[in-house]
């Protein structure tokens, strides 16, 4: 699922007239910084880039379109030459008076974003009017709010105390400003896996504090779950009910599934993450963690456990749930534990794989590089 910035022309990316109608090359400004950042924005983040403007009346003696079309297409053609290309432009012609269902806030022009292909949550409206925020409303997403008083066409407005405060995710009349909150937005993700063994919910936050609440009806298991969560600084939500009156096997092999698959989802496009991590010793044990984010599934498991179970969990399970992981995932791990008990050694294995995906997701928002030499990941 595809995020998406669906930003306004006029007072956004352009500065916006007295009267409202930039019809000529004369009142054509750009917005300060806007090709910079926007630019950072194309190449280092994951959006879908969409322009949605409200022209009133175009096409009308009031505004006719030889004035509107060389100027909208200068515009066009000078952030293409940036490697700023919109996806789409949606232009709507309708006067305010008539409300129509394809002019801002409503979201006439955008029935193909309510489909599965794009993540409307994660997706922000950038515009310069309190009809920008509504709109943000309407999709279920969020709003960045240009308020710009030099905007001589733009009504002086404030966002402070106004219903639609609680949808607007920045104000700012600065595009770095806008870079950077992208940027450093939480990486959040969620997945639900239901078949007729497991039914599965999982919500991650990479960025998160190590908070967790995970139930999967095998306490051992939930125990190593909170591992990840706690000493990889996660947020970790888990919900499972599976077949366990059959046993453990298909909830922990589909937990494992799922949540690699959510991991997969979540790092996105992966620019700037360190990708590989962690060894670290637990009393008699010492454990090892290597993992690669490197978009290829691979295990390499030297781990030998003397105890059938420990709690409720086989521990022949533990190969099979760091697996499957890396099939959901699409990761390389390796792992590797020595030491004497049980207990400590399964334990030891799951907090070093924890700081080992903490070291590899961790981002440097200074250099937003993919690191690898084949130009994907």
């Amino acid at each position: 699922m595809k995020p998406v910035l669906f930003i306004d022309r006029d007072g956004t990316l352009i500065k916006e007239p007295a009267d409202e109608q930039i019809d000529s090359f004369e009142k054509l400004e750009f917005y300060p910084k806007v090709f910079q950042y926007l630019s950072k924005i194309v190449k280092e983040l994951n959006f879908e880039i969409v322009m949605i403007t409200n022209q009133d009346g175009l096409g009308t003696e009031v505004y006719p379109e030889n004035t509107f079309w060389p100027v909208h297409n200068f515009v066009v053609k000078t952030f293409e030459a940036e490697g700023i290309i919109f996806k789409e432009q949606f232009i709507d012609r309708t006067f305010a008076k008539d409300n129509a269902s394809t002019r801002k806030p409503n979201t006439g022009l955008l029935t193909k974003y309510f489909s599965e292909d794009y993540d409307l949550e994660n997706s922000f409206v950038i515009g310069d009017r309190l009809t920008d925020v509504e709109l943000a409303k309407n999709l279920n997403a969020k709003g960045i709010f240009i308020n710009d008083n030099t905007n001589l066409g733009t009504d002086e407005v404030t966002v402070s105390g106004n219903e639609l405060e609680q949808y607007i995710a920045l104000e700012t009349n600065d595009w770095e400003v806008i870079y950077r909150f992208l940027k450093t937005t939480e990486r959040v993700g969620s997945i639900e896996r239901n078949t007729n063994e497991t039914k599965i919910k999982i919500d991650l936050n990479l960025d998160g504090t190590g908070k967790s609440n995970i139930d999967t009806g095998i306490a051992f298991f939930d125990h190593m779950l909170d591992q990840i969560a706690r000493h990889g600084q996660m947020d970790l939500n888990i919900k499972v009910d599976g077949d366990l009156e059959v046993d453990e096997h298909h909830t922990i092999e589909d937990t494992a599934i799922a949540l690699g698959e959510v991991f997969a989802t979540t790092l996105g496009n992966k620019l700037g993450i360190e990708r590989y991590g962690f060894s670290l010793p637990m009393d008699d044990c010492l454990a090892q963690a290597a993992i690669d984010f490197g978009g290829r599934n691979w295990l390499v498991w030297d781990a030998d456990f003397k105890r059938e179970m420990i709690g409720k969990m086989p521990t022949e399970m533990f190969y099979h749930f760091f697996k499957s992981f890396t099939d959901g995932a699409k990761c390389n791990l390796n792992i590797k534990v020595e030491g004497i008990n049980e207990h400590h050694k399964i334990e030891a294995i799951f907090k070093a794989f924890a700081k080992a995906i903490k070291m590899a997701v961790k981002q440097d928002f200074e250099k937003m590089i993919l690191p690898s030499t084949k130009g994907m990941l």
